[in-house]
């Protein structure tokens, strides 16, 4: 082979190489752009998100009512709301001062500086209006019930921490969550399927709602000491953290005590009772919520939480349309 020849070769190939090399540093550039948004959007949280539609989606199926494409719009709009509702509490409790140093929490975006407060609020309503667009097709097909239900949960999650009386510093933080996020999550993604409601669903709806309120008495009980140095009255707060450790037990329960229902009282048969499968790693949570002290812990058994009510809306699935 020529000179010139071996040139061109050793040109080409190390253009190829600084190619890959720009790729990648493209791709290292585009990861930095996107770790906050998604550290903000708190991922071990979306299984409150998804889990309801799971539920609500599997009894529309057995009642031979399953539309797909519903479904799937639902679960979308479930899961950009509840980041929606991530980013509008990263912004709010910057805003309010609430996100001091020591707090034990996962790393609060806005906060630590990795994005500004005016990004944040843009991504929140760019996140809203992506689930306004995936209302749009329930709307055509659910009508002025899914608008209603659309509208105030985004409106709950903003309130949650915004606003001129944000709820989650009056202790109504557990209520909305149960409401929005387990019974209208439930109930609305039935419905946009079924176009009716059934007692099965209603029914569906309340260990969901209680499971997911579970997940936000960990937080509030992880985030008890800081939250009281800073006027954020969760229930952990008025109540203490033995009455939160109590409550987080009876929403438990709760949700294993409709099991029966399921089964005797609407006929469901006996496999309504998978969901018992998850009962130990329930009892080991909530033991471990009395006796952790304040510190990593609890967050690991957030996450716990958040898998527990996975299991259960996956079990129920299964169990449902067994």
């Amino acid at each position: 082979m020529s000179e010139g020849a071996n040139q061109r070769v050793s040109e080409s190939a190390n253009q190829r190489i600084s190619e890959s090399a720009n790729r990648r540093e493209r791709g290292r550039d585009l990861g930095r752009l996107l770790r906050p948004w998604v550290l903000a959007s708190r991922p071990r949280t979306l299984p409150a998100a998804a889990a309801p539609v799971v539920v609500a989606t599997a009894l529309a199926a057995r009642a031979g009512a399953l539309h797909l494409p519903s479904a799937c719009l639902a679960l979308c709009a479930a899961l950009l709301i509840q980041i929606g509702a991530n980013y509008a509490n990263d912004l709010y409790d910057h805003e309010r001062g609430a996100d001091v140093p020591g707090r034990l929490g996962p790393t609060r975006v806005t906060s630590a500086g990795l994005l500004s407060p005016r990004a944040v609020r843009l991504g929140m309503w760019v996140i809203f209006g992506l689930a306004g667009v995936c209302g749009l097709y329930l709307i055509a097909r659910g009508g002025w019930p899914i608008v209603v239900i659309g509208l105030a949960s985004i409106a709950a999650a903003i309130i949650y921490t915004g606003g001129p009386f944000p709820i989650g510093y009056h202790g109504l933080g557990d209520l909305f969550a149960f409401l929005f996020f387990g019974v209208a999550a439930v109930v609305g993604t039935y419905y946009v399927q079924a176009l009716t409601v059934s007692r099965e669903a209603w029914a569906a709806a309340l260990p969901m709602g209680a499971l997911v309120t579970a997940i936000l008495v960990v937080n509030n009980v992880r985030d008890l000491e800081t939250d009281r140095a800073v006027g954020k009255r969760t229930l952990a707060v008025i109540l203490g953290r033995r009455a939160a450790c109590a409550e987080y037990a009876v929403l438990l329960v709760v949700a294993y005590l409709m099991l029966p229902v399921f089964w005797l009282g609407l006929g469901m048969g006996p496999w309504a009772l998978l969901p018992l499968v998850t009962a130990p790693q329930a009892v080991r949570l909530a033991r471990a919520l009395y006796v952790e002290r304040p510190g990593p812990a609890l967050n690991r058994l957030l996450a716990g939480t958040a898998q527990l009510l996975l299991f259960y809306a996956v079990s129920f699935a299964i169990g449902v349309l067994s």
